[in-house]
């Protein structure tokens, strides 16, 4: 760093290479150059504002200048590339306004007191020294085991491999989850497994960290739905520690998202989660994804973040046959110590096919019966206890088939069901539609949001208590929304 008339701010003499070698140490640079740091510290902090101000600039500290270079020093790499990608040139030009012409900012990383430093240049070698503006708390450290317990969602101790029953429908995904657990080596990063509601994606993430936690106790192992990870990203911005937020999520081992798709439509969640996803890529470490569709399905899904969960290895758990639904049924009534026919059971494995979740929750369902009334389980007492479930199974009615339905009593397009057109003659029908596939699917709001443009939830509320509001006021209306409900239900519909 020089004067105008070429010779050196802090006192040394200029290398014609510009090395770092002739860095002072800091407790030689002048106090002038400290209060101008200081100042411009604070021009930025008019000029980002407050939050970004103790997120990127404040945690910074000025090592050293020399040769028109500026010697910064940085937490961690993640904050070293942002603030080299987003504030580097406003320090440079405040800096050249304030006390010099400067040629560029020389960036290195002092993670730690006794840590190894690591330069962004790759001629600087010498560990950078204690800081001119400390601030050693500004972040909050890597997460330790306890930690991390309480950031993870529950995990339920039933839902191990040795619980699993694995066939074809699900082998590649039982196979690369239990692959990942038995080596430290990244093979395929990510892990992406899909697949309809109920067909063992979470029970396959819950092993995973199970035997991970078992086997592999070292390494840092956070699991959390997509829901949480919001949550914990929103709760960051309001208490404006993003930062903290940041370097949590970067300094696990394994990353594992539960149902990736409700970040949909979430772009800022979405951004986030862009970033940690590269940051722990970089780091090799292993990042294990699952939701209801493959990558390229996912609706409200960033291109870019689509391009990358599809990067490694994409497992998709296809609906069970009968032979696994009965192997399943088996395991599961041996697990609870419950004598049931083998009719029973392979009445159920034919009748039952939705969902896993589904099938053993009949039959939960029929051996708490038994035993409350003290009768025994045959093939006619299941049939009774599970007549509504049974017929419910009969006619399964998607919300596609709802909106042709509608479209067609209505005389509109398919596209309208999805289209942001207001028109009361197309609203009130996407309203109807809505309306139906809640009463008739067994799909989340925010799903059933999504198959209508990608509305949010709120929007499928509203469509349902005004549809439940008209179809009270109007007689004439209820009546024109049983017809549609009846033809739906209706065996050739």
């Amino acid at each position: 760093m020089t004067r105008e008339d070429g010779s050196p701010v802090d006192g040394t003499t200029q290398k014609n290479n510009g090395s770092s070698s002739s860095d002072k140490p800091l407790s030689d640079i002048p106090q002038a150059i400290a209060d101008e740091w200081s100042r411009i510290t604070e021009n930025l902090r008019n000029d980002i504002g407050d939050t970004a101000f103790r997120s990127w600039i404040r945690p910074l500290s000025l090592k050293s200048v020399s040769s028109q270079i500026i010697h910064i020093i940085t937490p961690t790499r993640f904050m070293r590339d942002w603030v080299q990608s987003h504030y580097a040139d406003q320090i440079l030009s405040l800096w050249d306004q304030n006390v010099a012409k400067a040629h560029s900012i020389e960036f290195s990383i002092e993670a730690g007191k006794n840590a190894a430093p690591q330069s962004s240049s790759s001629n600087t070698s010498e560990k950078p020294k204690s800081s001119l503006i400390a601030n050693q708390n500004a972040f909050a450290s890597e997460l330790k085991q306890d930690e991390i317990e309480q950031l993870s969602s529950p995990l339920d101790p039933r839902f191990t491999f040795e619980r699993f029953v694995s066939g074809k429908s699900n082998e590649l995904a039982y196979a690369a989850a239990r692959r990942i657990t038995e080596t430290d080596i990244v093979s395929f990063n990510p892990l992406y497994i899909y697949g309809g509601v109920g067909l063992g994606k979470t029970h396959l993430m819950h092993a995973i960290a199970w035997r991970m936690r078992e086997t592999q106790p070292e390494r840092k192992v956070l699991y959390l739905s997509a829901e949480k990870f919001m949550y914990q990203f929103i709760r960051a911005l309001r208490f404006r520690d993003s930062v903290t937020f940041k370097e949590q999520f970067r300094s696990v081992d394994v990353l594992m998202i539960d149902d990736i798709q409700f970040i949909s439509g979430k772009e800022s969640t979405q951004e986030e989660f862009f970033h940690t996803f590269n940051a722990l890529v970089d780091q090799n470490k292993q990042i294990i994804i699952s939701a209801d569709k493959s990558p390229n399905e996912l609706d409200g899904i960033q291109e870019r973040l689509k391009s990358r969960l599809g990067w490694g290895l994409v497992a998709d758990i296809h609906p069970t046959n009968y032979e696994l639904r009965l192997n399943i049924l088996r395991s599961k009534a041996e697990q609870l110590g419950a004598n049931i026919p083998a009719k029973v059971l392979e009445f159920l494995a034919h009748k039952i096919s939705s969902n896993i979740r589904e099938l053993e929750g009949a039959l939960n369902r029929i051996i708490a019966h038994a035993e409350l009334v003290g009768r025994p389980i045959t093939l006619e007492y299941t049939q009774d206890v599970l007549h509504d479930l049974l017929r419910a199974n009969n006619r399964r009615i998607s919300i596609d088939e709802i909106q042709r339905k509608v479209c067609s009593h209505y005389n509109l397009r398919m596209a309208d069901m999805q289209s942001a057109r207001r028109a009361r003659n197309v609203a009130r029908p996407r309203q109807i539609a809505m309306y139906l596939a809640k009463q008739l699917t067994s799909r989340s709001l925010p799903e059933i949001g999504r198959k209508f443009g990608g509305r949010d939830h709120t929007t499928v509320m509203h469509a349902v208590r005004k549809i439940e509001q008209l179809s009270t006021e109007d007689p004439s209306f209820s009546d024109e929304v049983s017809l549609i409900r009846r033809s739906l239900n209706e065996p050739n519909s």
